[in-house]
């Protein structure tokens, strides 16, 4: 009784995020479209009509991508789960590898087969967007050369990486009795900081070169920047992004003593130095308003949540059962659940996704305020106007669209709270 409960409201739920998925990004494409042939009023003096236009159709083409990408995925999670595609799978590789290899190498290869296919699946549609959509508005500079390169190192680092961690998950499972999700958390947390530590030094040169800032002048002016802030950086770098796409963006990276700003080449290429000061004044507001040590501790404590009620529903018959997989009588059944828990949690997750995007959205605009309060607010306008321009993100979102998925504010209200924000620097 309890397997057909879940049955069904794992079914209700993937309909209804669908039919609310398809429903928003419907909404979102005729709000874009039915305001594609005029400008904003706000941004009449600074946008060319002829760029809101690209913007707009560059919006509905990933719109209408994102409908089919949406309708596959979730034939594919349905297919996985009710319609038995992981108990195929599970049966097929704990009797062909089981009963020679033993219990961790059938759950390791479990896991990997799940990924191979999972990959394999989702080729096509990664292939169209890069190759079709991002190329067709002038976004994609990835050669067929350097996507195979970075496809198969990003495979070998996975693999590295995954099985690795996978294999210390397994482990622990089944070792370490009736809490073992309490030491798989705690191992999970390790992890997450460690990568935090080593992934600028070790794992993001795999795929990018990134040189010291060579303009003296616009390091000085970062530099003092920093040093107002009270923020202590390890290295100034410039990252070859426009080498795959002419996207722009700066970040910091890193964690503790290992932290190191990281500037796009495209971003240096279009914006003046006073804008790129106000756009790392933006980043660094998020240090200065702790929004990454309260993000590590949400996720900290979301994390702890998920692997207690995965280590109460990893003993439920019904759980597997319930999502169409029969559990193992003679093999353990952990990496099933892993995969059911990390299938299914999204799903039921959905629904409250908006709750995550308006404080990131608030954390966005307290960014903001701090940037205007220690570089230009003009040209933190400036550089918004520009990277949204230069990104051809749509001026014109959904109001309902923008509430349930954006993480940062739409250009309009962003540019109207930087008019209002108290600042001696704001217009220098």
């Amino acid at each position: 009784m309890q397997a057909i409960s879940l049955t069904l409201v794992f079914a209700a739920a993937l309909l209804a995020s669908l039919l609310v998925k398809f429903w928003l990004a419907t909404r979102q494409m005729r709000h874009v479209a039915a305001h594609r042939d005029a400008v904003p009023e706000p941004f009449t003096s600074t946008i060319a009509l002829a760029a809101h236009q690209r913007a707009a159709d560059y919006t509905l083409a990933k719109g209408r991508f994102g409908l089919l990408s949406m309708a596959f995925g979730a034939a594919v999670l349905l297919g996985w789960t009710l319609l038995g595609g992981i108990d195929t799978l599970n049966v097929a590789v704990r009797d062909a590898l089981q009963p020679r290899f033993g219990s961790m190498a059938y759950q390791l290869a479990l896991l990997t087969c799940f990924a191979l296919i999972g990959s394999l699946l989702d080729l096509p549609f990664e292939l169209y967007s890069t190759f079709r959509i991002e190329q067709r508005f002038g976004f994609n500079r990835m050669t067929w050369k350097l996507y195979v390169a970075d496809m198969l190192k990003g495979a070998l680092v996975g693999a590295l990486i995954g099985l690795a961690v996978a294999a210390l998950m397994l482990w622990i499972m089944g070792a370490t009795g009736g809490l073992w999700w309490l030491w798989a958390w705690g191992a999970w947390m390790a992890f997450n900081l460690l990568i935090l530590v080593l992934y600028p030094t070790v794992i993001a040169p795999l795929f990018n070169t990134f040189e010291p800032l060579a303009d003296e002048s616009l390091k000085a002016r970062v530099q003092a920047l920093m040093a107002r802030c009270g923020f202590a950086a390890k290295g100034l770098f410039v990252m070859d992004g426009s080498k795959r796409s002419a996207h722009a963006n700066a970040y910091f990276t890193g964690f503790g003593a290992s932290k190191r700003v990281v500037f796009f080449d495209t971003l240096l290429n279009k914006l003046t130095p006073g804008e790129v000061e106000a756009v790392l004044a933006h980043e660094l507001g998020h240090f200065k308003h702790k929004h990454v040590i309260k993000r590590i501790v949400s996720m900290f404590a979301i994390s702890l949540a998920g692997f207690a009620l995965l280590g109460w529903l990893s003993t439920q018959i019904w759980f597997y059962a319930g999502l169409g997989v029969r559990p193992s009588m003679g093999a353990p059944n952990d990496a099933v659940a892993l995969l059911l828990f990390l299938l299914v949690t999204p799903v039921f997750g959905f629904f409250v996704s908006p709750l995550f995007a308006q404080l990131s959205r608030k954390h966005e605009f307290e960014a903001d305020a701090y940037a205007c309060q220690q570089a230009s607010g003009h040209d933190l306008a400036g550089a918004l106007l520009k990277l949204h321009e230069d990104n051809a993100a749509t001026l014109t979102p959904d109001p309902l669209y923008v509430r349930f998925y954006y993480s940062h504010p739409p250009a309009s209200e962003r540019l109207a709270a930087l008019a209002r924000a108290p600042s001696s620097l704001q217009t220098a």
